[in-house]
């Protein structure tokens, strides 16, 4: 109960725990949105799609570390290659400090994670895609049924698996976010605690001293067994989803 109701544990793991929502919330709208998008012009048979399906996944072939501290050089107010940019087009007001500021710390680590996966979410999407029927494709597109309407009225309806999957993978990644954070920022959850997750709270309580004078490795371990019964729950309850919608069809 401490964890729950004792100050400051209990504010920083709710702090920790809407971070973690919106991690999911932000990877499901920017990464897997973006992927259907590029997956479904993959699957349209354009030009060079083979090249494209590498280039998308070739991120997710680096290491997590790496990926975050080359992030961190993008990121660097002095000399970032994006505030460079951002300058060079005549935006010097946007330029700022992405990782130093509360307002925009997590959501640059989010992003910077949404680069790293989108190629395995495009994957899932393909696979997904190149499973719907071509005749009920066809017999769509000669009823009218075009573009968005096309989307979604016929494939999305018949992507209910898949993109249940990608949904219970997102949550489950979004849940366990440590290795990008801690690359990015550390386990101190800064700027002022804007970056803590409940996996980097988790390490911090656990191994950080965060009380001040010890390690509290009892209240990190009730800690971890509060995730795991977080990821499992939601992610039972996604799979119970699949198993009702594939009975129905």
């Amino acid at each position: 109960m401490k964890l729950f109701t004792t100050e400051p544990f209990s504010g920083l793991f709710w702090n920790a725990f809407a971070h973690n929502l919106y991690y999911f919330a932000l990877e499901m709208v920017v990464q897997n949105g973006i992927a259907f998008i590029l997956a479904y012009i993959l699957f349209t048979k354009i030009k060079g799609a083979d090249w494209f399906k590498m280039a998308y996944f070739l991120p997710r072939s680096l290491s997590v570390i790496v990926v975050g501290f080359l992030w961190k050089l993008l990121l660097n107010p002095n000399y970032g290659v994006v505030n460079a940019a951002l300058k060079s087009i005549g935006l010097e007001s946007w330029a700022r400090p992405w990782l130093g500021e509360p307002g925009t710390a997590l959501t640059s680590i989010i992003l910077a994670n949404c680069w790293f996966g989108i190629g395995f979410a495009v994957l899932i999407f393909l696979a997904g895609l190149q499973s719907v029927s071509h005749e009920v494709i066809e017999a769509s597109r000669l009823d009218g049924a075009r573009g968005l309407r096309l989307i979604r009225s016929v494939i999305l309806p018949m992507m209910q698996r898949p993109l249940m999957i990608i949904t219970v993978y997102t949550f489950i990644h979004a849940f366990e976010a440590f290795e990008l954070v801690y690359a990015m920022q550390g386990s101190q959850g800064e700027p002022y605690h804007s970056t803590d997750t409940l996996a980097v709270f988790f390490y911090r309580t656990a191994f950080g001293a965060s009380t001040g004078d010890g390690v509290a490795i009892g209240l990190g371990s009730a800690l971890a067994v509060v995730l795991f019964f977080i990821i499992a729950a939601l992610s039972a309850m996604f799979m119970a989803l699949v198993r009702r919608s594939d009975m129905e069809h």
